[in-house]
């Protein structure tokens, strides 16, 4: 019933390098609607509903390699983006590498996020072939902005480590996307041919449908003046963080020694004097003076991601001195260092990257644990560690070993979750065709090869319970109801010799099961859950 979810245009592809969850806002606040998160390497989007903790919807994403700066939203959840973290040709074609600067080219994806089922690409914007790191949305005074990290402004396409990391600078780009939604409008975007795919659940039956789309509007900036601005940054930047005002934004450059804050009202006000320092690809290229509102000095090494307190403090990772660096927006000095074990990447507090941080709490989400907790064999657990922010000096409350390198990490208080919640699905309203609403409906159909099943699931039994008369040759489909309608009530089903899945069936709702016997015998099926 879901396999659909998880069709590409490469096909069925059942695994992902999932990155950065996003929980959906209204007015810049987290609201527990939905969470989004990317999937790297396909690279695709998913829409979670936090009323039911289940994925409902996933859009592939065309001309992009690497989906890494995303899901980022707006203050308002109307796009979502996503970034190619690798320049590829767009269209995609078969090109000398050698040919990198002329060929290879960045894109920004603004995807619309507000309506559920119905995720689609906005339109895109043509970048210089630099790698797309992170990206966040501006708020407040810089609402309408979204502002991304780039590394390899060198356009290298060998040995990265060392001809990506020679400028002194790279850059920040700074989209007005109501300027390109303008432009947009005015048919200054071209329609190109995009393969791609969109996958959503429907709510009444359960069943997931994929459907394939043919093009994008692809913006050119040199068609659109004024749609996007680069700030030079120290140096190969990864976290590019915008505080609760919406004044300022922080760009942790890996490389750099210094944090760089670029100030939003700078950055207008050096657009509006044309402060430019050269352009790219019809691209101004922005002062460093005169778009930088301060640095903070000496933080640490290694500088990644910054979150915010909502009390004018700011918090940054150093993953080579492993710390949590706390520093004073406005003044730019240092105020506290929490040690870390070991090497930081992504940091959070609750709503930290938003207009409203719950800022009591601090989460380090830490990429290697060496002699932390017993050894597993060739790979260790990965680790977080739970701070206490409330006061002047961060004092740790909590460390727990964590599996997967962690790659961010959301959270909001329970409150705002907890009345959402939906408790079990109503059977009256469940319209899959396999579906049975009482154990008295269940019964076996042969079409041919083809034989279906409707079973009813309750405690402690399934309806019917024994299957006669399958024979080698046919193919089986399980059309398993829970018919139970009481909260947390789960049943599970597997078959003997299944070689796809189990099935998890929540109170109410109905999966199916397909299953190939493939020699005679006595196959037991059970309730796993």
């Amino acid at each position: 019933d879901t396999k659909a979810m998880l069709q590409t245009t490469y096909g069925f592809v059942p695994w992902d390098d999932s990155h950065h969850p996003e929980l959906s806002q209204t007015d810049g606040v987290p609201d527990g609607r939905w969470l989004f998160i990317n999937g790297n390497n396909t690279p695709r989007v998913a829409r979670i509903d936090l009323s039911l903790f289940e994925t409902t919807e996933i859009l592939e994403l065309p001309n992009a390699a690497g989906g890494h700066a995303s899901p980022f939203t707006t203050p308002d959840t109307k796009y979502i983006v996503s970034a190619t973290r690798f320049s590829v040709p767009v269209p995609n074609t078969d090109v000398p590498i050698e040919s990198y600067k002329k060929n290879f080219k960045g894109v920004l994806s603004f995807i619309t996020a507000d309506q559920p089922g119905k995720m689609d690409v906005a339109f895109q914007i043509l970048m210089p072939g630099y790698n797309y790191d992170l990206a966040h949305s501006g708020k407040g005074p810089s609402d309408g902005w979204f502002f991304f990290t780039t590394y390899n402004t060198e356009q290298a396409y060998e040995k990265l480590e060392l001809n990506a990391s020679k400028n002194d600078k790279d850059v920040v780009a700074a989209v007005d996307y109501r300027r390109a939604e303008a432009c947009v409008a005015e048919g200054k975007a071209k329609t190109v041919p995009a393969k791609y795919t969109h996958n959503f659940k429907d709510e009444a039956t359960h069943i997931a449908a994929s459907e394939r789309k043919t093009s994008v509007k692809v913006l050119d900036p040199r068609d659109c003046e004024g749609v996007v601005y680069l700030l030079p940054t120290p140096k190969s930047p990864h976290g590019v963080d915008i505080d609760p005002s919406g004044e300022y934004i922080v760009a942790s450059g890996k490389l750099a020694t210094v944090i760089p804050v670029h100030s939003f009202s700078k950055m207008k006000k050096a657009i509006a004097d044309k402060a430019f320092d050269g352009e790219v690809d019809g691209i101004p290229i922005l002062k460093y003076t005169a778009t930088i509102a301060g640095e903070v000095q000496k933080p640490g090494l290694g500088p990644l991601h910054t979150e915010f307190d909502g009390k004018g403090n700011a918090y940054t990772s150093m993953f080579i001195s492993s710390e949590i660096v706390k520093w004073k927006l406005g003044t730019w000095e240092v105020l506290d260092r929490m040690p870390i074990y070991y090497s930081v990447g992504h940091l959070m507090i609750p709503g930290g990257d938003s207009k409203k941080p719950w800022g009591k709490y601090l989460l380090s989400l830490n990429k290697i644990t060496k002699d932390r907790y017993l050894p597993t064999g060739p790979e260790l657990a990965q680790s977080a560690q739970l701070i206490d922010i409330s006061g002047d000096k961060m004092k740790m409350l909590l460390d727990f070993p964590t599996i997967g390198e962690p790659h961010y990490a959301q959270a909001i208080p329970a409150s705002v979750l907890q009345d959402k919640q939906v408790k079990f699905y109503k059977l009256s309203e469940n319209r899959n065709p396999g579906a049975v609403k009482a154990e008295s409906e269940g019964g076996i159909t042969r079409t041919g090869k083809r034989v279906d099943i409707k079973m009813a699931a309750i405690r402690s039994h399934f309806a019917p319970d024994n299957i006669e008369g399958v024979q080698v040759g046919d193919t089986v489909y399980f059309n398993v109801t829970n018919i139970e309608q009481d909260w947390d009530i789960v049943h599970g089903f597997a078959v003997l010799g299944a070689t796809n899945a189990e099935l998890i069936l929540a109170p109410g709702a109905t999966r199916t099961l397909k299953w190939v016997p493939t020699a005679p015998g006595v196959y037991p099926f059970y309730c796993t859950d």
